[in-house]
């Protein structure tokens, strides 16, 4: 089949989501300028540079993380685990600015060296993120769009050594999540290496 999105799909869901994945969550923490704590799952997430670190979420509505990093100039992103998945999904849960989804999810935080956000404690890796850009997103129009990007580059990165193996971030140990679309998520179990052509030895 072949459909342009602004025609329609003309299947019981839309498959776009499902298409692009997994995704990696970014499981974002962030605090707002009154000092409240919050912490939402985007799978709208990606590393997008590696010198310096960056990474992007996008936030679908003007919703608290985005806000919070907007005001503050920072946010966290926790590893999302298959055995953290629950407390994931139970933060997912829409709320007022003045809930914490730390408390209500039973979720135990750290404290970050570099950022006030809180940090969920027994994710494998954090990566602590200052903003750089806020994007009002658009579309082909020019009209803007009720999305937003916040892109931020990582200050700092707690690892749980206990996923260190030979040096390398086990990721496969860590079992991180992604998302599929729908209601479906994947849980990193294998991994295998394949050398680039020009990659030296």
């Amino acid at each position: 089949m072949f459909y342009e999105p602004e025609g329609g799909h003309g299947l019981p869901h839309d498959p776009f989501k499902a298409i692009v994945a997994p995704r990696p969550i970014g499981w974002i923490s962030t605090v707002d300028t009154t000092g409240r704590h919050n912490l939402a799952p985007y799978s709208f997430f990606s590393a997008i540079a590696t010198t310096p670190p960056m990474v992007s979420f996008t936030s679908e509505g003007l919703k608290d993380s985005a806000v919070n990093a907007r005001d503050t100039g920072e946010f966290v992103c926790n590893l999302s685990t298959l055995a953290l998945a629950q407390e994931m999904n139970a933060s997912a849960r829409e709320t007022p600015p003045d809930v914490d989804e730390f408390e209500m999810a039973g979720i135990e935080t750290a404290p970050c060296r570099l950022v006030a956000p809180l940090r969920v404690a027994a994710s494998p890796a954090v990566l602590e993120c200052k903003v750089t850009d806020f994007i009002h997103l658009k579309n082909l129009s020019g009209n803007e769009l009720n999305r937003y990007m916040v892109l931020g580059e990582v200050v700092g990165v707690h690892i749980d050594e206990a996923y260190l193996k030979d040096g390398l971030f086990d990721t496969a140990a860590a079992q991180s999540l992604a998302r599929c679309g729908y209601m479906d998520y994947a849980a990193v179990m294998d991994v295998f290496s394949i050398r680039r052509p020009d990659a030296a030895e």
